[in-house]
């Protein structure tokens, strides 16, 4: 099945949508425009963070915070290996090493009661562990207050890879104000998506995000030929951000929606299938709706019958 259908979506607020698209062709502020900025602040304003970096794309959002920390070889980050190769992916790509621990088997989230052993397995093979991503897998956050216990206690810093959990919510507190910063991305098919690749990064902290401001564009500093450090291409372009404002004001009606399908699913399943799990206090914003067949059998039927619909 689709994980959402666009097109109806896109109905709804298509000429909102074309408005707003016009009227970055007739500013002609394509790269930095207005848009992105009036962005930035509604969504740092709706996920309770100081400061909101928007980038151009979830896996540039994971990158720059780990270039910001100077991650580097001999350096570990712990996370999981249940998730899109993105996130172990920029870790390799600085050179650093993937420290996989276990996932829930009720959540697929990361387990943070095996962050002990992944310490340990550091240091037997001379790695420093300086960080951890956890994941907000299928739209569920993950355990952040253990997580960010052991953190604390052993000096790591924490990244919350809000790609998938965008909407969701612990006790009321927002999917990416978890851990010292935390990252989302805008892929068309993610909770709050627009019409091309993009991303975000989200923190309070001041000297952070005035790095990961530079970072983003070419490690610039006072002007456009001021490089001060090393740097990505990172930008959000404005047409995106335009989009997304106008997909943001449904947003919390949309998450809403998600839930009241899933209840729907959850509660009328008879299919001999396990149905995702959300602890009490949790709000999932339902990226996927993910079921575990009991058998290679049973799984195959499935499909094949959900492929004729």
């Amino acid at each position: 099945m689709k994980f959402i259908d666009l097109r109806a979506q896109q109905k709804r607020i298509r000429s909102n949508i074309e408005s707003r698209i016009n009227h970055v062709l007739d500013h002609g502020k394509f790269i930095m425009g207005p848009e992105v900025y009036e962005l930035e602040s509604k969504l740092a304003e709706y996920v309770g963070k100081k400061y909101c970096i928007s980038c151009s794309s979830g896996t540039d959002a994971l990158l720059i915070p780990l270039i910001a920390k100077n991650i580097g070889p001999g350096d570990g980050v712990i996370t999981t290996p249940f998730t899109y190769i993105a996130t172990a992916e920029v870790i390799k790509l600085l050179g650093a090493t993937p420290i996989f621990i276990d996932v829930y088997p009720d959540t697929f989230n990361i387990n943070p009661d095996y962050i002990p052993d992944a310490l340990n397995y550091a240091d037997s093979i001379d790695i420093k562990a300086k960080a951890i991503i956890p994941v907000d897998l299928f739209g569920l956050p993950a355990r952040y207050r253990l997580i960010e216990k052991y953190a604390e206690e052993n000096n790591l810093f924490v990244i919350e890879d809000a790609a998938q959990g965008f909407g969701g919510s612990i006790r009321g507190k927002k999917a990416g104000s978890f851990g010292q910063c935390s990252s989302t991305s805008f892929f068309p098919a993610k909770p709050l998506g627009c019409y091309g690749d993009g991303g975000a990064i989200f923190t309070d902290d001041d000297e952070l995000a005035f790095k990961m401001k530079s970072i983003r564009i070419h490690g610039g500093g006072k002007n456009k030929y001021d490089n001060v450090r090393l740097g990505i291409n990172g930008r959000l372009d404005t047409i995106q951000a335009a989009i997304l404002l106008e997909k943001i004001k449904i947003f919390n009606e949309e998450v809403e929606l998600r839930n009241k399908v899933a209840k729907y699913y959850l509660n009328n399943s008879n299919t001999g299938f396990k149905m995702p799990h959300v602890h009490e206090k949790y709000t999932s914003s339902w990226a996927q709706f993910s079921i575990v067949a009991p058998s290679e059998e049973k799984k195959s039927s499935c499909i094949e019958l959900l492929n004729k619909k």
